[in-house]
């Protein structure tokens, strides 16, 4: 009763910090200053882009944990293994022209639609339980980028840039970072973990 009563509070943040963000632009600010409280010793310690690649590391981490333990690798194999096979003779069937068999499969891709529904909700789960504690982090990065609007960094290829300044639309250079060094965190831990991807 208790766990299943944290787990629907843990799955209401995660959907109210995905989408309060939208609806309640302050709050962005708020959430930083609260974590700048917890966080703002690392500023001491290490350089900005230092900071960003150990909160991006942390976040690749808990991310392959959270998804280890919240999802069902079997059931994702095996719809998958059963889509790739479908395709397969899907294709056969067009090349062959067998109308019978091509009504046939596509009776079975309906019936996989299910199986598909169920994968999604696999996926969307970890998902707002990993915004539980990777929003915050962005929110507070956000806030200590803005307020060091000259903070740079030496990228390969493209030299010395302003970690304020968008390399693709929103997209700024300190959030390429961030995503930059979370992922090979997140590939070593997936396959110590024996982690199917996404």
């Amino acid at each position: 009763m208790i766990k299943k009563t944290l787990n629907k509070l843990a799955l209401f943040l995660g959907i109210f910090l995905m989408f309060g963000i939208i609806m309640f632009p302050g709050m962005r600010d708020a959430i930083g200053k609260l974590m700048d409280i917890l966080l703002k010793p690392l500023l001491g310690g290490l350089p900005l882009h230092m900071i960003i690649f150990v909160l991006a590391a942390i976040t690749g981490l808990y991310a392959s944990l959270i998804q280890k333990y919240t999802m069902d690798w079997e059931l994702m194999k095996r719809v998958q293994e059963r889509m790739k096979n479908l395709q397969a003779e899907f294709k056969q069937a067009q090349l062959s022209n067998n109308e019978s068999k091509i009504k046939k499969l596509q009776g079975q891709q309906a019936d996989m639609m299910g199986d598909q529904m169920d994968m999604m909700k696999q996926q969307f789960k970890p998902m707002l339980y990993i915004s539980i504690i990777s929003i915050p982090l962005f929110f507070w990065v956000y806030l200590v980028i803005s307020q060091r609007p000259d903070a740079t960094m030496v990228f390969p290829f493209w030299g010395p840039q302003k970690l304020t300044d968008t390399l693709l639309g929103p997209f700024q250079y300190w959030l390429f970072w961030y995503f930059l060094c979370s992922i090979p965190v997140s590939q070593m831990t997936r396959k110590a973990l024996n982690i199917g991807g996404m």
